[in-house]
């Protein structure tokens, strides 16, 4: 961020005096508290004496994990037993004084607990509330257990994925959890619109998230194929074109770039060509189409076939790595990879992917150790409360 001077000092975070008490494990709540934090809101993760799950992750250096701390960065620790009567009675006082709460336990879990919406809300009206779970809160499907590959597979998404793979019949197996991610985000999204409607009605809300929902946002065009089906291209539209030492994506996702592509491969008379000149003509003969290309890309090297889309004005990109992206001089330009400490030392960690003129958003410094803050935390709970009485 390329602010000076005194202009500098006065800027902070969108949720600068923000409270927000994070309840949640693994990814898609910790995600979205952890936006929240990078936004500058104050954020109290409570944990089990154990630690949530994600502290025994690998990597693990030194005891703790940097995929716990990419998660939780910028959060301060308070361990509470939320199965006794005084924990409870501790998170009561902290909601006092807290703006959002996010929880994804299993429906019904934080009812049983007593720290529900309905109880919480009671005590401050204000408070955002927001509940993360597979399926929603309420429905035949609310208590069932679920994590993102499962959630994957019944969003349809997995299936969708498959029907761009030809020749293929078994779903892929799951690694990269899209389903958390994006549920973090929609209700890091959700809370953040909650606060906008707050400044107005003075009152929280209730936010129900549905991973199962997210995960059918993502399958744009599958939901209105679904309604009514099209003809399918005769080849998936994006893939990899074979070049001499390796395979780059080439994406044609309009008229222009598929003019550009044409004169790129020496083919200038196929913008004409009656198989390619309507897009329906093009996505009926897209094998074709891709054929011609790769029978030139496959005489280039990756290097040499991206310098020529590239000059062309073609969207193209080698297949990379993350090692590979983390290392591209564009990622240093822009600041997109905080350095951050905890008990065991230094490591990166990706930031938020926007920056504002008017607001610092960056990762917090440092990810706290199991408990860290618990008696700071519930002293200073435990006096606002003797204060009000």
């Amino acid at each position: 961020m390329n602010l000076d001077g005194e202009h500098e000092s006065r800027v902070k975070g969108c949720f600068d005096g923000l409270r927000v008490l994070d309840f949640s494990t693994t990814i898609a709540g910790p995600h979205c508290a952890r936006m929240l934090a990078d936004m500058g809101a104050d954020v109290i993760k409570i944990e089990s004496a154990e630690g949530e799950t994600m502290r025994t992750r690998p990597p693990v250096r030194g005891g703790c994990s940097t995929a716990f701390g990419q998660l939780n960065v910028g959060k301060k620790s308070v361990v509470l037993d939320l199965k006794s009567r005084e924990a409870v009675e501790a998170v009561r006082r902290l909601v006092g004084a807290a703006d959002v709460l996010v929880e994804n336990f299993r429906p019904g879990v934080m009812q049983r607990l007593g720290l529900d919406f309905a109880v919480l809300s009671a005590l401050n009206p204000r408070l955002i509330y927001c509940s993360i779970s597979g399926y929603g809160q309420t429905g035949p499907s609310a208590e069932l257990p679920a994590y993102a590959p499962v959630i994957h597979a019944a969003s349809g998404y997995d299936m969708a994925h498959l029907s761009y793979q030809p020749g293929r019949s078994r779903p892929d197996y799951c690694g990269i959890y899209h389903a958390d991610v994006v549920t973090g985000t929609y209700a890091f999204g959700a809370i953040a619109s909650a606060l906008y409607q707050r400044e107005r009605t003075g009152r929280g809300q209730h936010i129900d998230c549905s991973m199962l929902e997210s995960m059918l946002s993502l399958t744009l065009n599958e939901i209105q194929w679904s309604q009514f089906p099209v003809a399918q291209p005769s080849r998936p539209t994006f893939g990899p074109a074979e070049c001499r030492d390796g395979y780059v994506m080439i994406a044609i996702a309009s008229e222009k770039t598929f003019q550009n592509l044409m004169t790129v491969i020496g083919h200038p008379e196929w913008v004409g060509d009656v198989r390619f000149e309507k897009y329906s003509d093009r996505r009926a003969n897209w094998g074709a189409l891709m054929d011609g290309v790769e029978a030139w890309s496959r005489q280039l090297s990756v290097a040499g076939c991206l310098d020529a889309l590239n000059a062309g004005g073609v969207p193209s990109s080698a297949y990379r790595s993350v090692a590979d992206a983390l290392a591209d001089p564009q990622i240093a330009h822009r600041g997109a990879l905080a350095d951050v400490e905890d008990a065991a030392g230094s490591f990166k960690v990706v930031n938020l992917p926007f920056r504002m003129s008017e607001a610092v958003v960056t990762a917090g410094p440092r990810a706290a150790s199991l408990g860290e803050h618990t008696a700071d935390i519930l002293r200073e709970a435990a006096a606002i409360d003797a204060a009000k009485r």
